[in-house]
This record gives structure tokens, sequence and C-alpha cells, in this order.
């Protein structure tokens, strides 16, 4: 305990007043947080995933390095959505956000619930621009990092619980994708999977997400001469884009699923590539 709250103490010395400089006034206390889930969800990606996919699974054997790369990413977006998704259930209730739906801060969820999704997020941008496949992943990645770091200030903790609501369709999208790597194309599981993935994204990430965006537009209106211009860029264009990207997968997402329940695909299971090999995929369905 005593290690813990030593490296607690460094972290906060030692970055948070560089953080404090950038305005993130909440952010130094909750560093530790921040860097040990960066660090987690690197340490799956690189070690955790490979080492016990290797064991269980030989689907993930056959793969070559960028199928068994994109394994791995899988697993780190499937641990982040199970982790973050009851975190933001949990904040829906705070009164402390909602009586402040701008500057509200709950010290009970707020700081651990946006360290993670931070962390998340950012390594989510290092490793689309690391394993490039598509400029869209980079920018999605790179705008939820700025809009989640930014809440720190504190700066629209309430709808930034909302926002990672939309992680819930993730879950789906990576047992989607597994079911389709491990050779159970056509499956009733997989059937009812998909009954839930299209009912998620559709209910949270464009139904209740444009909910949420247009009341997130009326709160930023309100407070529009409390804060940088540059927040009401980062935060307006941020959601703009964020909500572009879920309306464009949705559409590829249909599609995909059409092809595959109408016409059964032919499975190779190499995994070579970001896609696979002569399946055609349209979507990562690792990707929001």
């Amino acid at each position: 305990m005593d290690s813990i709250a030593n490296l607690k103490a460094f972290t906060q010395n030692t970055l948070g007043p560089f953080v404090l400089q950038l305005g993130l006034t909440k952010l130094p206390e909750h560093l530790y947080t921040f860097i040990v889930s960066f660090c987690f969800f690197l340490a799956v990606h690189r070690t955790f995933a490979p080492l016990v996919s290797e064991w269980c699974s030989e689907s993930f054997r056959r793969m070559g390095k960028k199928g068994q790369n994109n394994w791995s990413m899988h697993v780190v977006s499937q641990v982040h959505a199970l982790v973050i998704v009851p975190l933001a259930f949990l904040a829906l209730d705070s009164q402390e956000l909602d009586r402040d739906r701008a500057f509200g801060w709950d010290e009970r969820i707020s700081g651990k619930l946006q360290a993670i999704a931070s962390a998340y997020f950012v390594w989510d941008t290092y490793d689309a621009i690391v394993n490039y496949t598509d400029f869209g992943f980079i920018i999605h990645g790179a705008a939820c990092s700025m809009i989640y770091l930014l809440s720190f200030s504190p700066f629209l903790s309430y709808y930034t619980a909302r926002g990672l609501l939309w992680e819930t369709s993730t879950i789906f999208l990576n047992i989607h994708w597994f079911l389709h790597k491990t050779n159970r194309a056509g499956s009733t599981f997989r059937l009812i999977n998909g009954i839930f993935l299209l009912s998620t994204f559709l209910g949270f990430r464009l139904i209740y997400g444009a909910y949420v965006s247009y009341d997130l537009f009326g709160t930023l209106y309100n407070v529009r001469d409390k804060i940088p211009t540059a927040y009401l860029y980062v935060y307006g264009l941020g959601n703009i884009v964020l909500q572009t990207l879920n309306v464009v997968w949705f559409y590829k997402l249909t599609i995909l699923l059409r092809k595959r329940f109408l016409k059964k695909p032919a499975v190779n299971g190499n995994g070579n590539g970001k896609h696979g090999n002569g399946n055609q995929e349209t979507l990562d369905p690792k990707k929001r």
C-alpha cells in the first residue's frame, strides 16, 4: 500500500504541475489511474492477450502476425468496454453532474471513469497510428482522447459519462468479430448477437447519441461566454465527427451483416490483415 501511495504522490508531484498548466485541474489526483490504465491496456495488447489466445485458440495460432495483432486489439477493446460501461451507468444517477451539466464534477465516479476512458482512447489512437488501416480510426481515437482529457477541466463530465454508453455496442461488435474469426458464421448464437449488435448500435449510438448531442449543443451555447473558444471547436466539431462516423459505420455494419446472414461467407480463418482474407469486411468491429 505504501508503494502505491508513493507512486501516486510521485506522478502527482512530477506530472501534476504540467497538466495544471493545461487547465486540467482535476487530472493530477487521477494521473495514477490514467497511467496504470494505459499500461494495463498496453500489457493486455502486447502480452496477456497473445499468450492466452495462443494457448486456447487454434484460430489464433493459424493467423499471421497482423491477424494476431488485430485479435489482441479486439481483446483490449472488449476488456475496456466491459469495465467502462458499468461505470458509465453508475454515473447516470449523479446529482452533482445533473445540477451543473457544463462544469459539474462528482468525485465519487467522474475521475475514475474519465481516467480509464482517456487512457484507453490514448492507447487506441497510438495503436491506430502504429497499425494504420483507416484514417477514420485515427480521427476517432484522437477526438475521443481530446474530449475525455479536456473533461478534467472539469468540463462536460455529465456528457462524457453518457457518451461512454456507446461502448455497449462495442461488446457485441467484438463478439461478432471473434465468432467470425473462429468459423462460427451462420450460427444461432451469432444471429442473436447480431440482433443485439444492431439494436445497441442503433439505440445507444444513433438514437440516444443524437439526443445527448442535441442537449450538449444547448449546454455549449449557454456557456459559450465562459469557456475558451477552443473548447467550442473541440467539443462541437468533435461531436459532429463522432456522430457522423457512427452513421457511416452503422450503414457499413448493416451491409456486412446482411451479406453474412443472407449468404453464408467462405471463412479461411487465417486472419491475415485487418479484415481477414477474402471476406470483404467493410467495418472493423473493434471500432466504435
